[in-house]
């Protein structure tokens, strides 16, 4: 099974190439690409060899070649759909964010506890009500959960969408989730992230960095 974290330099790396803007620029070699990735050129290249595609030692990677073979990696070729549960703030935000990014992998059912968000079309994304969760999962083929219920309601929306047949899960609960081995799971822990960030401001402006 590849890495993780290798899928998760392949996702960076393509995001990257796909923002190069330079119609007189076709390669990019592995240094130029880690500099950006924040990696190393060992790195890239190992990452890249996964995928088994191979640039020219004289001219380096084919930039539009490059993000297609990652694509053709990363993406499902018949699609992948997901569904997003708690249309609060985040789940709103997270539905805008996400309409339109990626034609291969979609977030095409949101479902509240709200009656009065049933129906509802937010961002391009229909609005279900969460006891139809086990129907709509198994109608329209999802294999995603996003979860942003919460934390107190997080660990039981985990659980209902495993029993309708769910494998991965990305959880912006701020509580760890107890799942089955064979259940992924993304944490997206804002607050973690945010003090962690804040902690480290502090300390450079404080002048005393320690590792």
């Amino acid at each position: 099974m590849t890495p993780d974290k290798s899928i998760g330099r392949l996702s960076l790396y393509r995001r990257i190439l796909n923002t190069i803007d330079d119609d007189s620029r076709r390669h990019i070699y592995s240094h130029e690409l880690a500099a950006m990735a924040g990696s190393s050129a060992a790195q890239v290249r190992r990452d890249i060899m996964i995928i088994g595609y191979s640039g020219n030692p004289n001219r380096g990677y084919d930039i539009k070649e490059l993000a297609e073979s990652i694509g053709i990696f990363l993406d499902d070729e018949e699609g992948q759909f997901a569904a997003l549960i708690g249309v609060g703030n985040l789940g709103r935000a997270i539905l805008a964010y996400f309409s339109g990014r990626r034609p291969k992998l979609k977030i095409t059912a949101a479902f509240d506890i709200d009656p009065k968000k049933y129906g509802r079309v937010i961002h391009g994304c229909h609005c279900h009500s969460f006891a139809e969760l086990p129907v709509i999962v198994q109608k329209e083929n999802l294999s995603v959960g996003i979860i942003t219920v919460p934390a107190a309601q997080a660990q039981n929306t985990a659980e209902a969408l495993i029993k309708t047949g769910i494998t991965g899960i990305i959880n912006f609960a701020p509580v760890r989730l107890k799942t089955p081995p064979n259940i992924y799971v993304e944490d997206i822990d804002m607050t973690m992230a945010l003090e962690k960030v804040a902690y480290f401001a502090r300390i450079h402006e404080n002048g005393r960095l320690t590792h």
